[in-house]
């Protein structure tokens, strides 16, 4: 079985990425094509990057750095979930990226994007699926784009998905697996 790891972008207080990762975990879960790991960078709390010797050589000094490689590395594919913030990603998902570079390459990346206002979070998705593809991670074209977030967030601070958002999550599960079987041969032929 493939192995997902759905990777929770934003660390601010009063964040709504861990409840949305949670709904696409929990939905990447039925969907039974993945082993599932959620990933919170709120939890991890990657340091402003602090290695001395440049990610391609894969010298890493701390150990936080190597717990995230090795997270990275037993990847077969990636869930993004993703704030929009000034127009672009958090800049905690910009730093744990650049921690690395081998280790997300030749994977499928689905994106889950969201913000407050009408946007949902594209102009975010633009942005890193840029960044992505410099580090040889292919983000699939379908997506889930959730418009004014907090429409979906009931009293109980659960994240309740319309039947459109539903529709898109299986589009792309089932996409996100296709393509993990894909670059995972193109992976391994060396």
């Amino acid at each position: 079985m493939y192995k997902l790891k759905i990777i929770s972008s934003t660390v601010r207080p009063g964040r709504k990425g861990p409840i949305i990762a949670k709904w696409i975990t929990e939905a990447a879960q039925a969907h039974g094509g993945f082993e599932v790991e959620f990933l919170d960078l709120g939890e991890i709390n990657l340091p402003l990057m602090n290695e001395a010797v440049h990610p391609t050589m894969r010298q890493y000094e701390h150990e936080h750095t190597k717990q995230w490689s090795s997270k990275i590395e037993e990847a077969d594919a990636f869930v993004f979930v993703t704030a929009e913030y000034d127009y672009s990603y958090p800049a905690s998902l910009k730093n744990a990226l650049e921690y690395l570079v081998h280790e997300w390459a030749y994977k499928p990346a689905g994106i889950v994007s969201y913000s407050a206002g009408a946007f949902a979070g594209v102009r975010a998705v633009m942005s890193l699926k840029s960044d992505l593809l410099s580090l040889k991670t292919i983000a699939i074209h379908e997506m889930v784009n959730i418009p004014v977030v907090h429409q979906y967030i009931n009293d109980e601070n659960q994240f309740v998905p319309d039947e459109k958002l539903n529709t898109a999550s299986t589009l792309m599960l089932n996409q996100l697996t296709r393509w993990t079987k894909g670059l995972k041969a193109i992976k391994e032929d060396k």
